[in-house]
């Protein structure tokens, strides 16, 4: 408990480069919300407002309860997507019934410790994530680069050379910030026509305030927002998990996967009582979070308190920053993010981890759906794996004065037990039969099933069956689940 109180603290104080750090990381988060936010609202049929106030609440929680420092999180297109049909059909206040509900059902799995299924997703697939998810990032500015006049290309261009070349002059200031404040001087100073965060959508005045959901507490309300607060749930845990796993890897630091989860759901729960939508981590915000110098939970509570400040009290002013600064700024992030190496890794990685990485990048490019790219992913490394483990399977036949021996090594499950009963059908064997599986195990029933089936047959021709070898595992499920007449096999355990 102390070792946690004291790396907690850590998370939240240090020296004073720390703060700065911190600080100014969090303001380039909070600036690269705005636009997000408002777009997510767009997308899910509500006003800016339930974007922009989620996107605050949610950072502000998950900066107290989560698991892993330095990420971001706030309203997402993955669960914007999802709701749309329910506030058409039934309204906002439906929403932040659903949301109430979402954030339970994710605090529940974190308590049942559903982080665990972390562990079934291969490297192949998060990288396949990552990629999808950097082209996703940048072809969401497109639409800021079409139509336009030059001012915009050449406004953005500028702030891709602050965005990479300040940091040779000092990195005291992450150099992203630099490139929205400068790009906003010229943009106002000059007049230039180009689009503005006023564009996106009117900006919020005031302070959020709490308040329950307008919906009837019956039977018929919960029929209507639980499956959306279920897939929504699902969909924000999953994309929370992988981003934890992918600042991992940056920042060579662990997170606590079950706390995140119970984190998140406390955050949707606090974010609906104040007026805002469902919401999960942000790899794009993240990612410019860890590249600005935020490290612990000081620079995500900084990106949700100024977001709120910039609101409440600046709203003018942050309605005429340009979106090319921006746009900028999501080009160096998806730039960033993809991972360059896996390329090169096409030719050197097995053709069959290749495979799973590109379906993975197909699937979510294709449908916008992360959740269906991940489980694409996973399910193809699940058959691959099945695959591999069946080729590792063997059965030796050896005969001698009357006794037919054969030898069964690897793994005998669902995926194997045709070729184990195969086996033992190639050719006429003797009238007594050892089957030695010192060196096999059994996973499953299938696999019981398949000895059922082979003593049962040879039973049945007349032979004598002698099964031996047996691991203290294996020895287990067969005792447990097998059907044949033991009383007319012999068996033999070895323990290993």
């Amino acid at each position: 408990m102390s070792d946690k109180l004291s790396r907690y603290r850590r998370e939240w104080f240090g020296d004073a480069a720390f703060l700065r750090r911190e600080v100014l990381a969090g303001i380039v988060v909070a600036l690269a919300l705005i636009p997000e936010a408002i777009g997510f609202s767009i997308i899910a049929g509500v006003d800016p407002r339930v974007g922009l106030y989620a996107s605050v609440a949610i950072a502000i929680v998950i900066a107290l309860v989560g698991g892993r420092s330095a990420m971001i999180s706030a309203a997402t297109a993955s669960v914007a997507v999802l709701v749309g049909s329910l506030v058409r059909d039934h309204g906002v206040e439906y929403l932040f019934a659903a949301t109430i509900l979402m954030g339970l059902i994710q605090a529940i799995a974190g308590l049942m410790r559903l982080d665990l299924v972390m562990q079934f997703v291969s490297r192949s697939v998060i990288t396949g994530f990552v990629n999808a998810l950097a082209i996703l990032i940048f072809m969401a500015q497109l639409p800021q680069l079409t139509n336009v006049g030059w001012q915009t290309y050449a406004m953005v261009a500028a702030g891709l050379a602050i965005i990479y070349l300040f940091p040779r002059v000092t990195k005291a200031v992450p150099s992203p910030l630099v490139a929205i404040l400068v790009l906003t001087a010229i943009s106002i100073g000059m007049g230039l026509p180009v689009n503005t965060v006023a564009d996106m959508g009117k900006l919020p005045e005031g302070l959020p305030s709490f308040a329950l959901p307008h919906v009837p507490l019956t039977f018929e309300t919960l029929r209507i927002i639980a499956p959306y607060s279920l897939t929504m749930a699902a969909v924000g845990l999953l994309e929370s998990l992988l981003t934890a796993q992918i600042v991992d890897d940056m920042t060579d630091t662990d997170s606590d996967k079950r706390v995140e989860c119970v984190g998140q759901g406390g955050a949707n729960v606090v974010a609906a009582l104040f007026g805002g939508m469902g919401g999960c981590a942000m790899i794009g915000q993240s990612v410019i979070n860890v590249t600005s110098g935020g490290r612990g939970r000081l620079s995500t509570f900084v990106a949700g308190a100024f977001l709120l400040f910039l609101l409440a009290v600046l709203g003018p002013w942050v309605g005429r920053v340009p979106m090319p600064a921006l746009v900028a700024v999501m080009i160096m992030v998806s730039i960033g993010t993809f991972s360059w190496a896996s390329i090169a890794n096409l030719r050197r990685h097995p053709p069959t981890s290749s495979v799973v990485m590109l379906v993975t990048v197909g699937v979510v490019v294709a449908t916008r759906d992360l959740s269906l790219g991940v489980l694409a992913g996973v399910l193809l490394s699940g058959v691959f794996f099945a695959g591999k483990v069946q080729r590792m399977f063997a059965v030796e036949r050896r005969e001698e004065d009357g006794i037919a021996t054969y030898r069964v090594s690897g793994q005998i499950f669902f995926a194997s037990v045709e070729r184990f009963t195969r086996a033992f059908q190639a050719e006429a064997v003797a009238g007594h039969v050892v089957i030695d599986v010192s060196a096999a195990h059994f996973w499953d029933i299938s696999g019981v099933g398949a000895l059922d089936k082979v003593v049962e047959r040879l039973q049945r021709d007349g032979r004598s069956v002698e099964v031996v070898g047996y691991n203290r595992a294996s020895a287990d499920i067969v005792d447990r689940f097998a059907l044949y007449d033991k009383t007319g096999v012999e068996t033999g355990a070895v323990p290993h």
